[in-house]
């Protein structure tokens, strides 16, 4: 049977249209939003003026990372966190133990404490991150944003330094973000350019043309 046609031109620009409306929809696939980027603003802006006051910011940063990979290496631990069912007051004093085992400063224990009190546990990992783009801007280094479906291996972590040196970016600061919901590949942002290699992602093209084509 064959398809009705078109006037020229009018599919492709059709599913063009299309596709920015899907991209527009979806902005959670790629980036924090902008309510996220505020609220990790706020909290990595006071914790940042907290530590240049008292004069420990290199140990604040430095902990602040090592709190966000004993998160993201703890699958019990980042599930708890993740699951907005999770009742933070009831949750506290397993998330408290676990984090003063590995001797985190009382700074960091009160920055987490913060977090619980005001129910906002399930955004900590984003919260950890932003601090670490916060912190690395102060710095004068170029922030790129790395979300990826599983935690990146070393070698790979390495591998993307290298390529981001190679494409001319100077003193990187990487810094990483898990989303599942990507499925593979990963999302990389530096300022306002996005590259998008995640499997999602694809697959959301690859479902986009077919509905165009159909």
């Amino acid at each position: 049977m064959l398809l009705p046609r078109r006037g020229p031109g009018t599919g492709h620009k059709a599913r063009r249209n299309q596709e920015s409306k899907n991209r527009r929809a979806h902005p959670l696939v790629d980036i924090a939003t902008k309510a996220e980027t505020r609220l990790s603003g706020r909290y990595a802006a006071a914790l940042y003026a907290l530590g240049a006051e008292q004069n420990t910011l290199p140990q604040i940063v430095d902990q602040m990372a090592a709190l966000g990979h004993l998160i993201s290496g703890n699958k019990d631990l980042a599930a708890l966190i993740a699951n907005p069912l999770t009742d933070a007051a009831k949750s506290a004093p397993a998330i408290r133990a676990a984090l003063s085992s590995q001797g985190f400063l009382p700074v960091i224990m009160n920055f987490v404490n913060v977090v619980i009190a005001n129910r906002r546990l399930a955004d900590l990992p984003g919260l950890i991150s932003g601090f670490a783009s916060y912190a690395a801007q102060q710095r004068g280094e170029i922030v790129a944003e790395v979300t990826s479906a599983h935690a990146l291996s070393d070698l790979q972590r390495a591998q993307l330094s290298a390529r981001l040196t190679e494409a001319g970016y100077g003193t990187i600061k990487l810094i990483e973000r898990l989303d599942p919901s990507l499925l593979g590949g990963l999302v990389l942002k530096i300022g306002a350019r996005l590259y998008d290699t995640s499997l999602k992602s694809r697959l959301n093209r690859l479902n986009y043309s077919l509905k165009g084509a159909a």
